[in-house]
C-alpha cells in the first residue's frame, strides 16, 4: 500500500476518536466562538481497462485500472470556525486527497473572513471555493454528495477548485421563493495536471463568474456564468518537443478566456431526489475543444437506503485549423476531444447520521477518440469503460 493511502486510512480510523473530541470540544463551547468540524471518504473502485486511466476529474494525475485502488476518492478534509461577533466570522478549511503532483500533501482549501451585515447580505474576502457549477463546491465532501463521486462527464474538466479573492451575495423575496444571487472574482493559486509528470500552472489565472438561484419549497434552480482568463501557457511545447505554438499562435491560451455557462434544477422532497444540469464551455483559444455537457439522476428513499439510476452525457466540437497547418500539430487540440454518455446504477445506505456507505457501478460508452477524461490516453482505447466502485463517507 503507498504511502499516501496509509496516510488516509490512519487519518480516517482516527476519526471516531476526533469525533469524541469535537463533541467534547462543541460541549465545552457550546456558547463560544470556536467549533471544528472534519470529512471525509475512504473509497475504493476499479474499471476493467488498463489502457486509458479512469479519473475524478483532470486534476489527477493518473486513475484506474483493473486494480483496486483507493487514490481517486479518498480524501480527508478539517475545517475550523471562529465567531468574531455577531456579523463576522473566519473559516479555514484543508484537504488531503490525491494532487497534480500524485502527492497527498495537505492544501488550504478555504481560508476567508465573511461579513454578513444582514441576513439577506453576505461578503466574503480569502480563499474561496469556486461555483462554476450548481454542486460544485460540495463535490470533495462525500457525504454531502448522493453518489460515489459528482459524474466526470460534467464535473471533470472542472480543474479549478478554489480561488483567491472575494464575493458577494444578496438574497430577496420572490413570489412565493427566495431569489439569491452571487458575483465572485479572484485568481487562481492552483496547479493541475497536465500529461503524465507534466504539470500546468494556473495561478495567477483571473476567475470572474456569479449565478442567480431561485428556491422555492423543494425546487431549487440556478443560472451560472464564470470565466477565466489564463495566466500561463499550457505545457504544449514540453509534450509535443518542439515550439507548436509558434506554428500554430491559435494554440497559445496567454489572456485567453475560457467560458463555462451551465443551468442546473434539484427537486428533494420526502423520498425522492431529481437532479438535471446542463453546461456549455466556450473557449478563445484553439488549444480546447467547445463542449457541452448533462446529466440526470433519479433516486428514491426507502428507509435508510438511497438507490439511485443516473445519465451523462459530454461531447466536444473538434476545432477547425487552416489547411496550412500540419495534422500533428492539429492533433494536439484532439487531445481535449469528449464524446462519450455513462449510465450509472448505485445505492446509498445511511448506516447513521454522519456515517453512509455507497456502492455504485458505471457503464461508459463513447467514441475512442475520447481521451480527454482520462490519463494518459491509451492506442488500444476503444471508448468503452466498466467501472466499480465503493465508498465510506463520514462527518465528524
Amino acid at each position: 500500500m503507498k504511502p499516501g493511502y496509509i496516510l488516509l486510512l490512519v487519518t480516517a480510523l482516527g476519526t471516531v476518536s476526533a469525533a469524541g473530541a469535537a463533541e467534547q470540544t462543541e460541549d465545552i463551547s457550546a456558547s463560544g466562538r470556536l467549533s471544528l468540524q472534519g470529512f471525509g471518504t475512504l473509497g475504493i473502485a476499479r474499471s476493467d481497462k488498463d489502457g486509458a486511466q479512469y479519473v475524478r476529474d483532470l486534476s489527477q494525475p493518473d486513475g484506474l485500472t483493473t486494480s483496486w485502488s483507493g487514490k481517486i476518492d479518498s480524501m480527508i478534509g478539517l475545517q475550523a470556525s471562529y465567531r468574531i461577533n455577531d456579523e463576522l466570522d473566519g473559516v479555514v478549511q484543508a484537504i488531503s486527497r490525491y494532487r497534480y503532483d500524485g502527492s497527498y500533501r495537505p492544501e488550504l482549501s478555504w481560508a476567508f473572513l465573511r461579513y454578513d451585515p444582514d441576513s439577506t447580505l453576505s461578503l466574503r474576502v480569502g480563499r474561496l471555493g469556486t461555483e462554476f457549477y450548481m454542486l460544485a463546491d460540495s463535490r470533495m465532501v462525500g457525504y454531502s454528495n448522493l453518489t460515489v463521486r459528482p459524474p466526470p462527464d460534467y464535473f471533470g474538466m472542472l480543474v479549478f477548485s478554489n480561488f483567491d479573492g472575494l464575493d458577494i451575495s444578496k438574497t430577496v423575496p420572490a413570489g412565493n421563493g427566495l431569489l439569491r444571487g452571487k458575483l465572485f472574482a479572484g485568481r487562481s493559486p492552483e496547479k493541475t495536471a497536465f500529461y503524465n509528470d507534466i504539470s500546468w500552472n494556473l495561478s495567477g489565472s483571473l476567475l470572474l463568474g456569479g449565478y442567480l438561484d431561485y428556491l422555492n419549497g423543494p425546487w431549487q434552480v440556478r443560472l451560472s456564468h464564470a470565466q477565466v482568463r489564463f495566466k500561463d501557457e499550457m505545457p504544449t511545447n514540453s509534450l509535443a518537443g518542439f515550439d507548436a505554438i509558434s506554428i500554430a499562435p491559435d494554440l497559445s491560451v496567454v489572456d485567453k478566456w475560457s467560458r463555462y455557462d451551465s443551468l442546473g434544477v434539484v427537486y428533494d422532497k420526502g423520498p425522492l431526489q431529481l437532479q438535471l444540469m446542463f453546461s456549455q464551455t466556450k473557449h478563445d483559444t484553439s488549444a480546447f475543444e467547445d463542449t457541452k455537457a448533462g446529466y440526470a439522476i433519479a433516486a428514491y428513499r426507502i428507509g435508510d437506503v438511497t438507490p439511485y439510476l443516473g445519465y451523462s452525457k459530454v461531447k466536444s466540437t473538434p476545432v477547425e485549423f487552416a489547411s496550412s497547418i500540419p495534422s500533428y500539430i492539429s492533433s494536439l487540440a484532439g487531445g481535449s476531444h469528449s464524446d462519450q454518455h455513462t449510465v450509472f446504477l448505485g445505492g446509498r445506505w445511511d448506516i447513521q447520521h454522519d456515517l453512509d456507505l455507497k456502492a455504485q457501478v458505471d457503464w461508459i460508452h463513447g467514441s475512442p477518440s475520447s481521451v480527454f477524461l482520462y490519463r494518459p490516453g491509451a492506442p488500444s482505447w476503444d471508448g468503452h469503460m466498466t467501472v466499480f466502485s465503493l465508498a465510506l463517507d463520514f462527518i465528524f
